[in-house]
């Protein structure tokens, strides 16, 4: 299709659509899609329509992936830009939204979200964003990396499996959502807490008991040591 072309045409037999998979064309005019129309209706025909007919290749919306750990910088070996926006292309992904850890350093403050946006740039093939991390201490980073574009936040409540990006407690978690009221962001949260008071202990040992029933049904009892 030619670039300022008034009005595009995607055509596929394998198009995904709510009512299911047929084939149609997709009216395209600027950047926005102004219509859909299946064998059963009819698209119209204008003057210098450009058409991208890609045929039985499977037309979709894009997924939107909130939850991505790309690891770069300082963790690349991992996952860099690079290797994880291709995969998401190829994979139907348009947009992943990158966890604040585990790249090193993580995303706590407004100068390691810098750190993170040079570290990708140039690197992202589909549309990239990126979530900031809560942790002890904080609160005042929140607003400017706010202002600079995190949709939101990510705290954990017990340790995180990396040591650069503690967890938080109840009076962090506190001053935290003091600081973010209003601001209409989210804030995530990795939610299992430490159990220490547990009867019978969490680390006892499964066994499996297998007996027939009256209806020789085999039936699989899990008892705890």
């Amino acid at each position: 299709m030619e670039v300022g072309s008034q009005l595009s045409v995607v055509r596929s037999t394998n198009v995904v659509l709510d009512s299911g998979i047929c084939p149609a064309d997709i009216i395209i005019k600027g950047d926005k899609i102004v219509g859909i129309h299946t064998e059963l209706t009819t698209a119209p025909q204008l003057c210098n329509q450009q058409m991208l007919d890609v045929g039985d290749l499977m037309v979709m919306p894009g997924v939107v992936d909130s939850h991505v750990h790309v690891n770069e910088p300082g963790r690349t070996d991992w996952e860099g830009y690079w290797t994880a926006t291709r995969a998401a292309a190829a994979g139907g992904i348009t947009t992943l939204i990158d966890m604040p850890l585990n790249s090193n350093p993580p995303t706590t403050t407004l100068e390691n979200f810098h750190t993170k946006l040079n570290a990708a740039r140039d690197k992202c093939f589909v549309d990239t964003g990126f979530w900031g991390g809560v942790i002890p201490g904080n609160q005042s980073a929140l607003r400017p990396m706010i202002e600079a574009g995190v949709p939101g936040f990510k705290c954990f409540l017990i340790h995180s499996g990396v040591d650069e990006f503690p967890h938080v407690t109840e009076a962090d978690l506190r001053m935290s959502l003091a600081e973010l009221h209003g601001t209409d962001r989210v804030l995530l949260f990795h939610a299992e807490r430490e159990l220490t008071h547990v009867n019978p202990p969490l680390n006892s040992k499964y066994k499996i008991h297998q007996q027939d029933d009256a209806d020789k049904n085999e039936m699989i009892k899990w008892n705890l040591d």
